[in-house]
């Protein structure tokens, strides 16, 4: 690539199931002018996330679908090449929403600067980002967690399941995790200090799960669907609440879901103990972000909450990368580096 062009990916075509390489193409470009209030960026970090295969797909959903032949979509950490808006100027470090590619235009008004001296700036991808805020929003004004009540959490060693257990620790909950593999459970227990952890690869987990919930679950934060649900459902108590942040393990569903239809026993639960199932998109409290930074900052600094990163060198790679995070390939939150 010279230095007057730029590299992207774009969706090639749409998905059946799990997605391949061969829904990606790279495609070279020459880098575009700016007009008055505009911002030259050049991409420094890529941030991938779960919610990027619904893009891929045109079912209908809460967003548009990225179209073929359109940039895949994504939160980047990108320097300022050259600004026609006073103020941003030449090497600024903001946060952007400017896809998968190299270098990309943006409005001022669109960009939010970044101080890479009080935190790393990948964390604003991260725990100081929308993995971070969608944990704090999700859990705290859905999950509403009281000292002493059990919280659990599925896909625990990710981004938004790590910090939802540690914040609920710190609001004087029990934090029980449910992650995939030893390493990622020690992790979760011995660095997030969760009270429990539980593989849910093991063969018995819907017995360890009930073990290390003696007094059953009160508030789950579900990022997974599946099996771990099948695990939690028994185990809710009266009154418990459920933010529904996710479900990757349909993510790569096609067509109807087999077996029988178990919707009654569910509403009949729903209705017998009172229990509240609200599914959320974190910009729906995008009101709380500015306190939710400051908090979020100060717990990282007191070292109340921790974080973990995996990135993957390269642009080229990110296609890849994100397969495997929709497939738990991952061990924190993935970010792509240019």
């Amino acid at each position: 690539m010279s230095q007057s062009d730029s590299v992207r990916i774009v969706l090639a075509s749409r998905p059946e199931g799990r997605p391949s390489p061969q829904n990606f193409r790279a495609e070279h470009a020459a880098i575009p002018a700016i007009a008055e209030g505009q911002v030259l960026l050049k991409v420094r970090y890529l941030s991938l996330d779960p919610y990027m295969r619904g893009r891929m797909s045109a079912a209908k959903s809460y967003a548009a679908p990225t179209e073929i032949g359109q940039v895949m979509e994504g939160g980047t950490v990108a320097e300022v090449l050259e600004s026609r808006d006073p103020a941003f100027r030449r090497g600024d470090l903001v946060l952007s929403y400017s896809g998968w590619q190299s270098h990309a235009v943006a409005n001022g008004s669109q960009l939010r600067k970044l101080d890479p001296k009080s935190a790393p700036v990948t964390t604003a991808l991260g725990v100081l980002g929308m993995p971070g805020f969608t944990a704090y929003a999700g859990l705290l004004t859905i999950g509403q967690p009281k000292p002493g009540e059990t919280v659990v959490v599925a896909a625990a060693s990710g981004p938004v399941g790590s910090a939802v257990g540690q914040i609920a620790r710190i609001k004087g909950a029990r934090a029980v995790g449910i992650a995939g593999g030893p390493e990622k459970c020690a992790f979760v227990r011995e660095t997030f200090g969760f009270d429990a952890v539980i593989d849910h690869r093991d063969p018995d987990m819907a017995g360890k799960l009930a073990a290390a919930c003696p007094d059953g679950i009160d508030v789950y934060f579900e990022n997974v669907g599946g099996h771990v649900w099948d695990a939690v459902f028994p185990l809710l108590n009266t009154f418990a609440r459920i933010p529904v942040c996710g479900l990757v393990a349909q993510y790569n569903a096609t067509g109807d879901f087999p077996g029988p239809d178990r919707l009654p026993v569910l509403m009949r639960q729903v209705l017998s103990k009172s229990l509240t199932i609200r599914g959320f998109i974190q910009r729906e409290f995008i009101a709380q972000a500015p306190v939710f930074r400051e908090e979020m900052a100060r717990w990282i600094g007191e070292g109340a909450v921790k974080y973990k990163e995996d990135i993957v060198e390269g642009l080229e790679n990110a296609p890849e990368a994100f397969i495997g995070l929709l497939e738990g390939r991952n061990f924190g939150k993935m970010i792509v580096k240019l």
